[in-house]
């Protein structure tokens, strides 16, 4: 997603028109998964590659657009829901559509943890909202020796308005995990991890309502940019993350009988 893969610059309607093309589009995508409401689709790699095009779909009842687009921006209420995560904080703002941000997740042992810094930017546009993201370097928060620095080279999520109080979410993203990965792991992302995740976030919008309604239920600085008290960054400050200078590891020999425990629940 960044222009040329030396700028870092801030997505325009043009990227975001793009984005909801590949969301909306069928053609060259190859459905892995359709069951329960959820479709997982990849694109473009061979299976055994890691740097895949992931994307999914599912139908939310009883959960309008705006509501999702809440629960996907709200850092405080992700602790709740996301039980992957390790830690996610706004590092600072860009502009009033536009921030910087860290993210750490779990992976299922025996795989080592990953961590991302990225630019994200989001775009209401009538009652369809987008939320978008790659990543970046800030000298401040380099690869730490506890995580293997992932890559998102393009990630984000298109919130359909379908109906009164009811949307569609999908989720697209390619990420390079800095890592040779075993077969059985990018087999396992989009038949399991993927549909579980969308899962997740649809039960999150559900519940959020009544959780913000008693934690702060008027501070929405992604809605209203004059609450925002992050310190300014300068695009001068980021460059773009490039994964040929991360290090990267082997973990093909590792074995699927050796998968935690807690992947497995639902």
């Amino acid at each position: 997603m960044s222009r040329g893969g030396e700028m870092v610059y801030i997505p325009d309607d043009s990227d975001f028109s793009s984005f909801r093309d590949q969301c909306e589009s069928q053609e060259g995508w190859h459905c892995r998964y359709n069951k329960a409401g959820v479709t997982v689709w990849s694109q473009g790699q061979e299976e055994s590659c890691s740097v895949q095009k992931i994307k999914t779909r599912i139908s939310c009842k009883d959960v309008p657009a705006e509501t999702l687009y809440d629960v996907l921006h709200d850092t405080r209420y992700r602790k709740k829901w996301d039980s992957n995560m390790i830690e996610t904080y706004d590092i600072g703002r860009l502009t009033v559509n536009a921030d910087v941000g860290y993210y750490s997740w779990k992976c299922p042992s025996p795989l080592k943890n990953r961590d991302f810094v990225t630019l994200r930017s989001w775009l209401p546009l009538g009652n369809d909202y987008m939320i978008i993201n790659y990543s970046v370097k800030h000298p401040k928060y380099p690869p730490r020796k506890d995580f293997v620095r992932a890559v998102s080279l393009q990630t984000g999520y298109l919130i359909k308005a379908n109906g009164a109080g009811a949307c569609v979410l999908y989720y697209l993203t390619q990420v390079d995990p800095r890592g040779s990965l075993p077969k059985w792991v990018v087999n396992r992302v989009s038949q399991f991890v993927a549909p579980k995740a969308m899962k997740k976030i649809y039960k999150a919008g559900l519940k959020y309502p009544e959780w913000k309604r008693k934690h702060d239920p008027g501070y929405k600085p992604w809605v209203y940019p004059e609450q925002n008290t992050l310190p300014s960054v300068s695009l001068a400050e980021l460059s773009v993350q490039h994964a040929d200078s991360l290090e990267n590891i082997d973990e093909t020999g590792l074995s699927e009988d050796h998968l935690s425990t807690s992947d497995h629940e639902a």
